[in-house]
């Protein structure tokens, strides 16, 4: 009996597992930092402005350049390689924060940008050698799987931040969060072992996914510009989480519950939510198609208004849920879609177009969002929430196109 169960786990959910546990140390190093990032960047002096600027920046990098590596991936069919150095840049220049200066600002910025181009540069190649295992396990099912893992490491990131914060009690706020820093080049570690272990098991995952009969051109179809504009319009309007935990930071400073060790368990929160919907949106997507993202963004869409309209913390932490909810469908369901849209041989010029628009349209939202905080947040409130209702409509339409 056990021989049979075994023989049940195919080769493909193995490589799907394999990389999801390189997702898991991942995602505990850059999500980990990615639980202080606001503050520590108003720690070193920047506005919201600017955090809303470089957080869109960095998102403008690391999601426009995925179409530059996602066509030359296509053309070399190198996906291993184009994954392991964008890996390398990825979790190296996170715990590279430690060595930032108290005024540093500047300095902090450009490693997350740098952060970002790592990310650019692995995505495309990760996504479509992921795509040719999930062709054999269902899309939605497997691309759901590895947000779980992603999520789990998002969770545990920010847990051992927390951790650490308890135990470096003496020194001043800065000192502290450098600390941090310096002990997320752990899981940066692990995640590199892995990577290479997963590379030296599973040389060629393109073999997973059968050659089509006959090489089909990628052209774009309307179903695919359709949902391109459609997930634009959510990366408008979805709020980068360094403005909502600056915010938090701010208004709940004198609270006994927010304080510097607990910011990172918000997020860890958020993250458990996003793993919670990670699996269920992808299963869903697999029965329901681009439907599924009409229902998750029918829940998430409001958290807004809980994160910035209430002078209450059961309020805030609800709407910081919800902020999981959108995150989690946005990383399993929205690639999910690409891998049903697009031929196998151009599919990492697809995922390049779609990481590309949905970049553009962080940076641009993350950049407007971040300026009316400061001038009205109402306004803010109303753009967000706007933006991403406007993209259920394209949703629909994308699916009945299909």
């Amino acid at each position: 009996m056990k021989n049979e169960k075994r023989k049940k786990i195919s080769q493909a959910m193995v490589f799907i597992l394999l990389f999801g546990l390189v997702s898991l140390f991942s995602d505990m190093t850059h999500e980990g930092a990615s639980s202080i990032r606001g503050v520590y960047l108003s720690l070193l002096g920047a506005s919201a402005g600017t955090i809303g600027f470089i957080s869109g920046l960095g998102e403008l990098v690391g999601y426009s350049m995925r179409y530059v590596f996602g066509k030359l991936t296509d053309k070399t069919k190198q996906y291993w390689p184009m994954t392991i150095i964008g890996y390398v840049m990825d979790v190296l220049a996170v715990p590279a924060l430690a060595l930032v200066g108290e005024h540093g600002w500047i300095w902090a910025c450009l490693l997350l940008v740098i952060q970002r181009m790592g990310k650019a540069i692995k995505k495309p190649a990760k996504n479509t050698i992921m795509s040719f295992a999930a062709s054999q396990e269902g899309v939605g099912k497997s691309f759901g799987i590895q947000e779980l893992l992603d999520q789990i490491g998002a969770f545990l990131g920010p847990v051992m931040l927390y951790v650490v914060m308890l135990f470096k009690t003496d020194g001043t706020t800065f000192e502290i969060y450098s600390t941090c820093f310096a002990f997320l080049a752990i899981p940066g570690a692990v995640t590199l072992i892995l990577l290479f272990v997963t590379r030296s098991k599973f040389p060629n995952p393109e073999n997973f996914e059968p050659e089509p009969e006959k090489s089909v051109p990628f052209t774009m179809k309307k179903e695919f510009i359709l949902y391109i504009v459609g997930i634009s319009l959510f990366a408008f309007g979805f709020i980068d989480y360094s403005i909502v935990i600056m915010h938090i930071s701010k208004e709940f400073a004198s609270s006994v519950l927010i304080t510097d060790s607990t910011i990172p368990l918000i997020y860890s929160g958020a993250m458990l939510v996003d793993a919670v919907a990670a699996m269920i949106f992808g299963y869903m997507y697999d029965r329901k198609g681009v439907n599924a993202l009409v229902i998750s963004t029918l829940i998430s869409a409001p958290f807004a208004v809980f994160v910035f309209a209430f002078d209450s913390i059961p309020a805030v932490l609800f709407g910081v849920a919800l902020w999981g909810v959108g995150m989690g469908a946005q990383e399993s369901i929205l690639k999910a879609a690409v891998t049903s849209m697009v031929p196998k041989n151009s599919r990492a010029t697809g995922y390049g177009i779609f990481e590309c628009s949905f970049g553009i349209f962080w940076f641009l939202g993350s950049w407007l969002l971040g300026v009316l905080y400061d001038i009205s947040i109402p306004a803010m409130i109303a753009v967000s929430v706007g933006a991403q209702l406007l993209a259920i409509p394209l949703y629909v339409r994308s699916a009945r196109l299909s």
